[in-house]
């Protein structure tokens, strides 16, 4: 696992001997980028990790919590002095002077050469009170630490693609800010939490959310307080597992895709508001934390007289559709469904929003219910209402990005990419034109099974046949051709009449156990709705008696068609 060519690398090279200060570096982007310093640039001096008690932890048994990660598995056997480098720093970006004492402020004053900003609420439907707190004021203090660090050759502010968000086309460059940092900041200290939230859409105006309403305010109050300080931003898009390193899937989190991909799989997500055609641009934290690196050094060689924008994203390099995703990522969950599945891994996007309520209606919350009354009947406790409601909150905080499509140049990161040498675009490859979105995919699939839902990959043949039987040819291409997806009736029945008439030439001895629950229980629906409707609607009658003689007819004249031939 260790990178091939760090001795010819100029990045690694150039890290040797220097300390870096990383705020989030309990996060998911913080984890990889840690363990991507330690292990691609073994000489760095030290890297201090900004960290708060938590849940009654201290700073140093978080650490410990830290390093028990997997990712750090390979260090841990291979260059286990290399964790020795890790320095934990207590503070808390919500406080003043990031909480951090005064004499760690002097040792990161003293030694520090580079500063990875990565700490953030990224809860989209945050209080704005706290994204204001961590996005805007943790920014600006610690630009004020940073104009005491007298070595600092490079501070690489990590922001979002989605900051301008109100824009179709996002250019590397910082825009203005959609309302005055400083008098947002008076506003949510004086103003009570309940009238502020009350006010929160007024106040973010065309902005989704406060997520990215606060962002692009901390842009604006980076390049304000920073001055002559080397500063660099970039910016992800939808950051998603691992491509490559440090192991290929690795995520740790049920944020954006990962959600929507572990709830699909476990057979609870059935429906979804999502444009089929429109790009959906992710990018694997490798990528992320490998340009993070490389910005860094070429921001401390190259020493450009501005702030330099990175726009990291993968839409106009190497363009995946949500219709892909839809795709690739269900046969993918069928080829490796999870364990212990609540229904048939199904669903599909709706481009309709009127259509999508009523499928959450009918396919989330109505079973849920009804699950959650059989659960107090027989003496247990009812969790399928509150766990739907959780989806359907996390869901709808993601629709703004699965409705729309945005235009980002990525000239900056092209040219950034083009000056390196080979050795370097091997050990710090963020080339996200390499990505081969269907491996990726299986992968990422895999790694939400073993990292999120704890499910080791011995289980997969019991998962297997609790979808179905002993597998065959058949079966598996009818499942891959027919597209099983709740939402795509009419392409099921074709399948499945298709597939009834070839029986005389193909045997086919097994069935999907779960899959044919799934579709009883679609067809006791549709004859439900359409008994409602047959009821209720004169128009419908008439139809399908009209149909239903016209059927009658058909089949009372192929005798005579046979007679004939």
């Amino acid at each position: 696992m260790a990178d091939p060519g760090i001795r010819n690398s100029p990045i690694a090279d150039w890290y040797r001997g220097r300390s870096v200060f990383v705020t989030g570096g309990t996060g998911f982007l913080g984890k990889v980028l840690v363990e991507k310093l330690l292990r691609s640039c073994p000489d760095v001096a030290a890297v201090y990790l900004l960290m708060r008690p938590k849940r009654g932890n201290d700073v140093r048994t978080r650490m410990d919590e830290l390093l028990s990660n997997t990712i750090f598995d390979w260090l841990r056997k291979e260059q286990p002095s290399a964790l020795n480098k890790l320095v934990p720093i207590r503070g808390d970006v919500t406080c003043p002077e990031l909480g951090i004492s005064p004499a760690d402020q002097k040792i990161l004053a003293d030694s520090v050469s580079v500063v990875f900003h990565s700490a953030a609420t990224v809860k989209f439907d945050e209080a704005l009170k706290l994204s204001v707190s961590m996005n805007i004021l943790g920014t600006k203090r610690l630009v004020q630490l940073c104009h005491k660090m007298a070595k600092l050759e490079a501070l690489v502010h990590v922001s979002t693609a989605y900051c301008n968000c109100n824009r179709q086309e996002v250019q590397e460059v910082v825009y203005p800010p959609p309302a005055d940092p400083e008098k947002i900041i008076q506003c949510v200290d004086w103003m009570e939490e309940d009238l502020l939230d009350t006010i929160t859409p007024k106040i973010i105006g065309s902005r989704p959310n406060t997520y990215t309403f606060t962002k692009a305010l901390a842009e604006h109050v980076l390049v304000q307080e920073s001055g002559s300080l080397p500063v660099a931003i970039v910016r992800p898009s939808i950051v998603t597992a691992a491509w490559q390193e440090p192991i290929p899937g690795w995520v740790d989190n049920l944020n954006g895709p990962t959600g929507l991909l572990a709830s699909a799989g476990k057979g609870i997500l059935r429906t979804i508001l999502c444009y089929r055609n429109l790009v959906a641009d992710f990018v694997p934290v490798d990528n992320v934390i490998n340009l993070l690196i490389t910005v860094a050094w070429h921001t401390a060689t190259a020493r450009p007289n501005n702030t330099v924008v990175y726009n990291c994203t993968s839409g106009k390099l190497n363009s995946i559709k949500w219709k892909d995703v839809e795709d690739i990522g269900y046969e993918n969950i069928l080829k490796n469904p999870f364990d212990d599945v609540l229904w048939y891994p199904g669903g599909s996007f709706k481009s309709s929003r009127i259509l999508n309520n009523i499928c959450v209606l009918v396919f989330h919350m109505i079973p849920a219910y009804i699950l959650d009354l059989v659960a107090r009947m027989s003496g247990k406790k009812p969790i399928m209402v509150r766990l739907h409601k959780k989806v359907n909150q996390a869901v709808s905080c993601l629709q703004f990005f699965t409705t729309h499509e945005w235009q980002f140049t990525n000239d900056n990161v092209v040219r950034l990419l083009s000056h390196l040498n080979p050795h370097d675009r091997k050990t710090f490859n963020f080339d996200i034109k390499a990505v081969d979105w269907r491996s990726y995919f299986e992968h990422y699939v895999l790694g939400t099974r073993k990292f999120i839902l704890k499910e080791d990959v011995s289980s997969l043949p019991a998962a297997r046949t609790h979808l179905r039987s002993n597998s065959s040819p058949g079966v598996a291409q009818l499942a891959a051709d027919s597209e099983l997806r709740l939402g795509s009736i009419p392409t099921w029945f074709s399948a499945t009449v298709r597939q009834m008439s070839e029986r005389g030439k193909m045997c086919v001895t097994t069935r999907y156990r779960m899959y044919w629950v799934h579709r009883f229980s679609q067809f006791l629906t549709l004859l439900l709705l359409w008994r409602v409707i047959m009821v209720r609607s004169e128009s419908a009658r008439q139809l399908w008696f009209t149909l239903f003689n016209l059927i009658h007819r058909f089949t009372q004249c192929i005798p005579y068609l046979a007679q004939a031939e």
